[in-house]
């Protein structure tokens, strides 16, 4: 499966509705601590937007709402993973994408026959607290050749300026968080992310 090497990870459908706009054509939500009648207006704002541009919308965690809402692509961190339905995900047809951090929670994605496999983080997060110490570029190599052919994602502490080297340690996709949302011109960096992705070979 071929998925755009940005991925943009956001927390809102605010988000989505301002940056998918610029050419933004893979991104998750990802909302925490909200009521189910704040999720559905987030999935379902955030995938007519994403529908009108062409973008891939993945729904963090929140699984069941993605079958009911007809959702196509769903990512699961290890413990959500651990709790999913997996055969119930697949029979609605959704995509899979899943967290991983080590070898035992990598084996435990590769069970569940991902779309994706996310690796991180690679750098220090600001995003929050992570018991793993980061995963250095040079574990995107372990993880491309345990993956095969399965999309790798490389997540933690990505900037623009060190793209070369996620890409080059092996990961297919870059996913970023603080690097856009925390940045003084949100639309900018979302430029600049989408100029350096499409020079990926």
């Amino acid at each position: 499966m071929r998925l755009d090497p940005f991925y943009l990870i956001v927390d809102s459908a605010d988000w989505i509705e301002r940056l998918v706009p610029l050419g933004v054509r893979l991104v998750q939500l990802r909302v925490k601590d909200a009521s189910r009648e704040a999720l559905l207006e987030h999935i379902r704002r955030s995938r007519e937007v994403c529908n009108a541009h062409g973008c891939q919308l993945v729904v963090n965690d929140y699984w069941k709402l993605a079958i009911e809402e007809g959702c196509d692509f769903v990512h699961l961190g290890q413990e959500d993973l651990l709790r999913a339905d997996v055969p119930a995900i697949r029979k609605a047809g959704l995509k899979l994408g899943v967290s991983t951090h080590d070898e035992a929670e990598l084996a435990a994605a590769l069970a569940a026959d991902p779309d994706y496999v996310a690796l991180g983080p690679i750098w220090p997060t600001i995003l929050k607290a992570m018991k793993w110490a980061p995963q250095t570029p040079e574990k995107l190599n372990t993880w491309r050749r345990a993956v095969g052919d399965i999309p790798l994602v490389a997540i933690g502490g990505i900037t623009v300026e060190r793209l070369p080297q996620v890409f080059a340690s092996g990961a297919d996709i870059a996913a970023v968080v603080t690097d856009i949302t925390r940045n003084e011109d949100p639309e900018a960096r979302t430029a600049e992310w989408i100029a350096a992705t499409r020079r990926t070979p």
